[in-house]
């Protein structure tokens, strides 16, 4: 098995909307904001090739939307999710599975593409399976007045009517979710969004998170820095106590898609809870 950090795109966000109810005073120690209080984000997917299956989680907000919407969003950076792929040596046709751990459009976007002369919509990958959960899909094909904007049906709706769509069932019994097609584990989070997946794969005898918007950033490790986007933060906080702890017990690595400036991080149990530990560039660990 070998891992790759697929950087996608990089966008900023407002520090206010990231963190919720948190001052600025205390998160812009963390995430540095400019002068229109837009903070850095990165749009980070995993690439996972593991024996004949090769494995995508998310595809940043890819790029068929207007300049209008991605003028909300200030991009920045070079990274474009094809280049990074060819980067390492793939193509998005060589692509088996993509593993959607939500539907927001900065995770899903790059899923599907729009064909520049058509106009037609069509899954990115073409060979592959996509995944996500029957719960998760209902709520992302009619959403909630407050998440509407952030489920576009151009993402969403081309992959089913491809027929490349899978759905995975949560083990209400169990912590954690195998799912042996693609050989990962999902925590399953409805705090942000229902039923969000968090993936983790096990390399080299480390186990990885893939954090996706349970832990956006390392500025969001304390409980109550949950973001103002998350539909029932109380529920947020609870799940990131229990994942943090978890991940501190079992000395996970979490691999974090949004945070620009820190690829990967492991946390420890301190006296005023679970807490950063150290930092990593991902070729440091992959």
């Amino acid at each position: 098995m070998k891992l790759y950090p697929i950087e996608s795109q990089n966008f900023k966000l407002d520090g206010g909307a990231m963190f919720g109810v948190v001052p600025k005073s205390l998160w812009q120690k963390t995430n540095p904001a400019d002068a229109n209080n837009m903070i850095d984000i990165a749009a980070r997917c995993l690439l996972i090739e593991d024996g004949k299956r090769l494995i995508l989680v998310d595809t940043g907000l890819g790029n068929k939307q207007t300049d209008k919407f991605f003028g909300y969003y200030h991009l920045w950076g070079d990274y474009q999710l094809e280049a990074s792929l060819k980067q390492h040596g793939f193509h998005p046709d060589d692509i088996t599975d993509v593993f959607l751990t939500h539907l927001h459009f900065d995770h899903c976007g790059g899923a599907v593409s729009k064909n520049p002369q058509s106009g037609v919509l069509r899954p990115s990958f073409k060979n592959a399976m996509y995944w996500s959960n029957a719960d998760h899909w209902q709520w992302a094909t009619q959403p909630n007045a407050r998440e509407k904007a952030s489920f576009l049906p151009e993402n969403i709706l081309p992959i089913q009517e491809s027929g490349q769509l899978q759905m995975i069932s949560p083990d209400k019994s169990q912590f954690l979710t195998h799912v042996p097609d693609i050989n990962l584990s999902v925590f399953f989070a409805d705090g942000h969004t229902e039923k969000q997946m968090i993936p983790i794969v096990t390399y080299q005898n480390k186990k990885i998170a893939f954090m996706a918007d349970l832990l956006p950033t390392t500025g969001h490790i304390p409980l109550p820095y949950v973001m103002g986007y998350d539909t029932r933060p109380l529920l947020t906080l609870a799940e990131k106590e229990i994942f943090l702890n978890y991940a501190a017990d079992q000395e996970l690595f979490l691999f974090l898609e949004h945070d620009a400036h820190h690829q990967m991080i492991t946390v420890t149990h301190t006296d005023k809870g679970v807490r950063l530990d150290k930092t990593y560039t991902c070729e440091e660990i992959l």
